[in-house]
C-alpha cells in the first residue's frame, strides 16, 4: 500500500508542475496566509477501500493528519463505519446474503457486518478488508496519531445515534480535553443531529454538511462551528459571508469544502479563503495549495 500511494504522490507531483505555485499566489492575494487542512475523505479513499482501516493508513502513509469518515448504526445498536445506508456496493453483501435485499446497514447485525468483504470490489490487493466498528476506526486512527473528522449519517434513520456515538467516542478516550480541542470534530447533513451533539457536549466542534442561505447562516452559528458546502455552491463570497460570524465557541465559523479531487480546483478552492478541503486525493490536493 505504500508503494501504491508513495507512486500515486509522484506521478501527481509530476503532473502538477508549475501549478503547484498557483494557489500560494491566490492566496496571498486573497489575504489568506495558510494553506487550507486537507481532510482524506473517507480515508484516503483513491489509494484504498473507503472507510476502512486500510484508508486510514493509506492516509497515514502520505502524511495526512486529518481523516474523515461516516457512522451508522446496525440492527443491535453497534455504531460501523460504513457510507452507504446500503451494504451492496461496498462488500459483498449481495452475495454472502442473497435473500437479503436492500441489505441496509440497520437490518444487520454488527456480527453478519463483521463477516463480509469490503475490500474485493476496489482491488484484488484489499481482499477481505472488514467494515470496522467505529471502536476499531478510533483505535487505528489513534494509533496513527491522526484526527477525525466524524459524520453521523443519516440521522433520521438511526434515533439516539448522537448519543451513542458520544458514549462510544467517550469510552475510547476521545472526549478527553486533548482531543476535543485538537482531534475532533463531528458533522452531518441533519442540522437537528448537530444540535443534539451540541446540545449533550458543548465542547465539541461541530460542523453542518450544506449550503444555508447567507441570511440563515447567524441562526446556525448558534449551534455549529463550521459550515462544511460542496465545492459547486460557494464562491469567495459566501466563504467571506460565513467567517465573518463568530460560532458557539466565539471563534470565527470556518468551511470546509467538499470533495474536490483534482489540483485545478483545490487552487480555485483555495483563492476563495477556505478552511479546510475534503478529498478522496489528499496528496494532490495538499501539494496543490501549499
Amino acid at each position: 500500500m505504500s508503494v501504491r500511494t508513495a507512486t500515486a504522490s509522484g506521478a501527481a507531483a509530476a503532473m502538477l508542475g508549475a501549478c503547484v505555485l498557483l494557489p500560494a499566489t491566490q492566496a496571498q492575494a486573497s489575504g489568506a496566509q495558510d494553506s487550507p487542512v486537507v481532510y482524506a475523505h473517507r480515508g484516503a479513499s483513491a489509494y484504498a477501500p473507503e472507510n476502512t482501516l486500510a484508508a486510514v493508513d493509506a492516509a497515514d502513509d502520505l502524511g495526512i493528519a486529518w481523516v474523515e469518515n461516516d457512522v451508522q448504526l446496525t440492527k443491535d445498536g453497534v455504531l460501523v463505519v460504513v457510507h452507504d445506508t446500503t451494504l451492496n456496493r461496498t462488500t459483498d453483501a449481495e452475495e454472502v446474503f442473497p435473500d437479503r435485499a436492500p441489505w441496509a446497514v440497520k437490518d444487520f447485525t454488527a456480527a453478519e457486518i463483521a463477516k463480509l468483504d469490503a475490500g474485493s470490489w476496489f482491488g484484488a490487493g484489499f481482499a477481505g478488508a472488514r467494515v470496522p466498528t467505529l471502536t476499531q476506526y478510533l483505535h487505528r486512527v489513534e494509533r496513527n496519531h491522526q484526527k477525525l473528522l466524524l459524520e453521523i449519517k443519516s440521522p433520521k434513520i438511526y434515533p439516539g445515534i448522537e448519543k451513542e456515538t458520544l458514549r462510544v467516542l467517550r469510552k475510547a478516550g476521545w472526549l478527553d480535553r486533548a482531543h476535543v480541542k485538537h482531534k475532533l470534530v463531528i458533522q452531518s447533513f441533519g442540522a437537528e443531529s448537530v444540535k443534539t451533539v451540541h446540545v449533550q457536549r458543548p465542547d465539541v466542534v461541530t460542523g453542518f454538511l450544506g449550503t444555508p442561505a447567507v441570511a440563515d447562516l447567524p441562526s446556525y452559528a448558534a449551534f455549529t462551528d463550521q459550515i462544511n458546502p460542496s465545492y459547486t455552491t460557494l464562491g469567495a463570497d459566501y466563504v467571506a459571508a460565513v467567517q465573518k460570524l463568530k460560532g458557539p465557541h466565539g471563534k470565527p465559523l470556518k468551511v470546509n469544502t467538499w470533495t474536490v479531487n483534482n489540483a485545478a480546483k483545490a487552487a480555485e478552492v483555495a483563492g476563495f479563503g477556505v478552511d479546510g478541503i475534503i478529498t478522496n486525493n489528499p496528496d494532490i490536493v495538499r501539494d496543490a495549495t501549499r
